[in-house]
């Protein structure tokens, strides 16, 4: 039986991405989107570490399976290392990608220092607590104007001189060879052997242990209990 993993997130394109670089492992992959409605984790980290940790316990627990989050970010030099954490949410706790994206721009009007770069912390966690932590990078700098119609968030104004494109406008496969998430996820990609077994370990231990039916012998269960 393929040990059950979760994605803690509602991101397609993230869901999508990771999918992709576990595809080959034999794991059973899901998402919160295979799942009913279930509270939100609150990322009020002042890390990525916090909240790739915070949203993989959460999930974790609510759900008492093994969860994988990722927190992820872009840091713009020009801009004391905004938007960070709040990468997601620039532009207001509702934004679109193209809301934060027009924030940015608006930001950066004018400077020429426009270096930055991705930051991802993966997070694998099990409900009673223990989790490993994996991290990546990925150096660009921003655009004056979008680029590009794959991707999300702010692939399309994210300029890699590596791959001599925006994130948005690279296929997945070309992206994920150099991207913050796909450097940690090929951390993650390389110990997975090791991360299962791991998790088997985890898993047990924190089952609670079977009854002793031997407790039980003074109970007499043949009559109806009022309660």
């Amino acid at each position: 039986m393929k040990q059950i993993i979760v994605l803690a997130t509602r991101n397609r394109g993230k869901v999508e991405e990771l999918r992709e670089m576990l595809k080959d492992f034999p794991i059973d992959l899901r998402s919160l989107n295979d799942f009913g409605p279930i509270p939100e984790a609150v990322e009020d980290g002042a890390t990525f570490d916090d909240n790739a940790y915070k949203k993989a316990l959460f999930t974790a627990k609510i759900l008492g399976l093994p969860a994988m989050a990722d927190d992820s970010g872009l840091v713009v030099e020009a801009l004391d290392g905004a938007p960070g954490v709040y990468s997601a949410r620039y532009a207001g706790e509702k934004a679109s990608d193209a809301d934060n994206v027009k924030k940015l721009l608006a930001e950066l009007a004018g400077q020429t220092d426009r270096r930055a770069a991705f930051h991802c912390v993966i997070s694998i966690a099990v409900p009673s607590g223990p989790a490993l932590t994996y991290e990546g990078r990925c150096e660009g700098e921003i655009l004056e104007a979008p680029r590009g119609v794959s991707g999300f968030g702010y692939d399309p104004v994210f300029y890699s001189p590596v791959l001599g494109k925006t994130f948005a406008e690279a296929g997945m496969a070309e992206k994920n060879q150099i991207s913050h998430r796909g450097r940690a996820m090929a951390q993650v990609a390389a110990e997975f052997e090791q991360i299962l077994k791991w998790l088997n370990q985890r898993l047990t231990e924190a089952k609670p242990p079977k009854p002793d039916h031997e407790q039980f012998e003074h109970n007499d269960w043949s009559e109806e209990k009022m309660v």
